[in-house]
């Protein structure tokens, strides 16, 4: 079921609101504009009911601050007002909003415009989903990794807790190819997917096809050395797959992992530590393939072989 929050200092309206409203959707209420960004920030809502007129922070205030935080930006936001004056509803729509609905509220103009958002937004949610998914093996790519390495990059960086990034490449795949073929070689893409994202599966992962043979993962809360030690399980759990390659240079199909764990601060930066994680996997490569090369914050190094 779709979530809507309302956002509307007076208990009468938004419970009016919720009435009309609620055999349809999951509700949550919210009665000032700070509870409302805070639940904003905290739940994932298909649509926002925002009263303009509120004390302390009004409703156009609030529709700016959600406009500008990364994680509520997309969120369609109707607003709920009496007023008539079209210079409120021009700045309104300059905002961000998508709508309004006037007071007193009649049931089935609120539910025709809230159905329509609605509907609105799974079809843009549908197309980010496609945009953002690569189309070979399903897990994100590198546009949605992006977006969502800075988000939770922030995350961390806010609740002060290890994150660690990785970088995957299979081993020897241009020899595979050329010996098996690209349609063998994209089953081959396709099945390390497949065994890396069972792993990775935790609400703090997060994995992505970089580009070609290459993968990208980041994930919160572990220290570097747990971290290592998950990652070597990963990738045996690719080995184990005993996928034959080009007896010319490997028996199966493996990967390579290079990868740093630090506790972010203020001044760090994402791609910084990506890059860092990149160099770990060129380390692995260049001493073996098939092993996992980690270090942490110190240059403290881990490696497997």
């Amino acid at each position: 079921m779709e979530k809507i929050l309302v956002v509307d200092d007076s208990l009468v309206q938004a419970a009016q609101l919720k009435s009309i409203l609620e055999s349809d959707y999951e509700i949550t209420l919210a009665h000032t504009a700070e509870e409302g960004l805070r639940k904003a920030s905290l739940e994932d809502y298909s649509l926002i009911l925002l009263d303009v007129v509120m004390p302390g922070m009004d409703g156009f205030t609030l529709l700016k601050k959600l406009q500008e935080t990364v994680i509520t930006r997309s969120i369609p936001v109707i607003l709920i007002t009496s007023l008539s004056d079209i210079q409120d509803e021009q700045k309104g729509l300059t905002l961000g909003a998508v709508d309004y609905i006037t007071k007193p509220f009649h049931p089935s103009i609120v539910q025709a415009r809230v159905n329509t958002h609605i509907k609105l937004y799974r079809y843009r949610k549908q197309a980010e989903y496609q945009s953002m998914t690569d189309q070979l093996t399903g897990v994100a790519n590198r546009r949605q990794h992006d977006i969502y390495s800075i988000i939770k990059w922030n995350e961390a960086t806010r609740l002060k807790v290890p994150f660690s990034i990785c970088m995957f490449d299979i081993d020897f795949f241009k020899s595979y190819n050329d010996t098996f073929g690209h349609p063998a070689g994209d089953k081959v893409i396709t099945s390390v997917a497949r065994v890396v994202s069972a792993h990775l599966n935790r609400s703090t992962d997060f994995f992505a096809r970089y580009g070609g043979e290459e993968f990208v993962a980041f994930f919160l809360g572990e220290e570097a050395e747990r971290a290592f030690s998950y990652l070597q399980k990963i990738r045996q759990a690719v080995e184990d797959l005993h996928i034959p390659h080009n007896p010319a240079t490997a028996k199966w199909v493996t990967v390579s992992i290079g990868g740093v764990t630090v506790v972010p601060q203020r001044k760090d930066s994402y791609d910084v530590y990506l890059k860092i994680a990149d160099t770990m996997l060129y380390d692995a490569k260049g001493s073996g393939r098939n092993r996992v090369v980690w270090v942490n914050e110190k240059m403290q190094q881990w490696n497997e072989k």
